[in-house]
């Protein structure tokens, strides 16, 4: 059996489950039904099955950093693939599929978004061997999810008969966008359409032959980007300027709607039916009906009190959060936002998020504890001149050499040890010292120590954007 490689998609921005998720820290970097991320339930969704090769990962340039912590965390090696701008799923897996070949290998591929749950993990793993011995004979093979109700947000696929190769597995007939209610109702009538889950199996060279055959300008643009690739640590960067100049097409539009039953040397399309858990976590009401919940239908998640509620979801980040009286409503609290929503609303929050941006709001973009290479800040507090942030440093990391033109810093170190560059002074400051970097002057801040390294420090300036930062020297490459 050829090697099975996992390659996870890590492009969206979950907007629909604002404001868990933001556009810089998207629902996929975050535990929204486990303990673990849902980057890291995709990546550790095939363990187990035999000849799992290293998982390939593509992602958003922004994100970098965080995914690779991810799979640092999880204890595995993997392969990086960075997007300097997206593209939508079909130059994401040629990406993928061109590096898994570039050997002379040609692994079956199990493409997965980073973003879906799986609550049956058997029934998936043995799902994807069936479809991997179909990969094996030249087929591309998709999973379409029997359906339970006339769901209006998921695209549909149909089956047809089934495959002479594999019972279990049917031709298949054709894609169909999000229906609605009345046309929904009609295919689970119908008892042949399955809900699209956007998860494939084939070899690498089976996805590029049916796509020079349909969308050879995709297939020409990955190509000549990934010729001029540089490595940079854990990560491939492709060509900038070439990439952004590929189209932008998803895996069904491109090549999938195309296969359907073969023929005029295009392979052969099949669909497998799974019944597994799954969920695109594409709104809060998906997410509600993954939770587990109460008798009463509630699902909670953090410090919350209901009282006389059913069928709600109540979601607190940073504070007390209590309900009474609400029935099919969704709750949810973080430090600087709150969200309120009916169940059959849900998929207007991308309107709520549209506005903020709109607006200019950071808010639809950014949390307030902002994750980064060497740690996280947090704003705490900011007034016309001011800001307050508390900042955590992980041991052995450092800040890059930096200066500002418009503001000045006050450090304060609470817990362990902080290694300061200002100007041409190196020195140490410990537990309830301080020190002072002013306007205009190089700096550094590092943890030299084992623990983590927690300050407060106060910024005061004409001008305390982000933007306001002059780099020197940087460990993790940033300009």
């Amino acid at each position: 059996m050829s090697t099975l490689i996992p390659v996870v998609l890590s492009g969206g921005s979950g907007t629909r489950l604002w404001p868990l998720s933001r556009e810089k820290y998207p629902k996929q970097l975050l535990p929204l039904v486990g303990d673990q991320t849902m980057l890291q339930e995709t990546v550790a969704r095939l363990d187990g099955i035999d000849g799992l090769g290293e998982p390939i990962l593509v992602c958003n340039e922004e994100h970098r950093f965080a995914v690779a912590e991810q799979l640092r965390l999880l204890g595995k090696q993997g392969q990086i693939l960075l997007e300097p701008c997206g593209r939508n799923t079909a130059p994401a897996l040629t990406l993928a599929a061109l590096w898994a070949r570039r050997g002379g290998e040609d692994p079956v591929l199990v493409v997965m978004p980073a973003d879906h749950v799986i609550l049956d993990g058997a029934t998936f793993r043995d799902a994807v061997h069936r479809a991997a011995a179909l990969a094996e004979q030249g087929l591309a093979v998709t999973f379409g999810i029997t359906p339970d109700c006339p769901e209006t947000g998921y695209g549909y696929i149909q089956q047809g008969e089934p495959s002479a190769r594999d019972t279990h597995a049917f031709a298949l007939r054709r894609f169909v966008e999000k229906p609605d209610r009345d046309t929904a109702e009609a295919y689970l009538a119908a008892g042949d359409y399955l809900w699209n889950s956007g998860i494939f199996v084939m070899q690498a060279s089976t996805w590029l032959t049916a796509l020079a055959a349909c969308r050879s300008d995709i297939l020409d643009a990955c190509t000549k980007a990934l010729a001029a690739v540089s490595q940079d640590g854990d990560f491939v960067r492709v060509a900038r300027e070439v990439f952004a100049q590929c189209p932008s097409d998803s895996i069904d539009c491109a090549v999938m709607e195309r296969l359907s039953a073969g023929g005029n040397g295009l392979p052969q399309a099949v669909v497998i039916p799974l019944s597994a858990g799954w969920s695109d976590v594409g709104a809060w009401d998906a997410l509600w009906k993954v939770l587990a919940k109460c008798d009463a239908g509630n699902a909670t998640r953090g410090d919350v009190l209901l009282e006389g509620c059913a069928n709600t979801l109540a979601v607190s980040e940073s504070r007390l959060v209590a309900c009474v009286g609400l029935s099919d409503v969704v709750v949810v609290e973080t430090d600087d936002a709150v969200l309120v929503a009916h169940h059959s609303a849900t998929q207007d929050v991308k309107k709520i998020v549209d506005r903020l941006k709109a607006e200019k709001r950071t808010v639809a973009q950014w949390h307030r504890k902002v994750n980064r290479p060497w740690g996280w800040y947090d704003g705490v507090d900011c007034g016309e001149r001011f800001q307050v942030k508390r900042i955590c440093v992980k041991p052995g990391a450092a800040l890059s050499l930096q200066m500002h033109h418009h503001r000045a810093e006050h450090w304060i170190v609470v817990t362990g040890t902080a290694r300061v560059t200002k100007g041409e002074e190196v020195f140490l400051v410990t537990e309830n010292q301080s020190t002072y970097i002013p306007l205009g002057v190089r700096h550094r801040l590092e943890n030299p120590g084992i623990v983590p390294l927690e300050m407060i420090e106060v910024q005061s300036g004409s001008y305390l954007g982000e933007d306001d930062i002059v780099r020197f020297e940087d460990t993790y490459g940033r300009g």
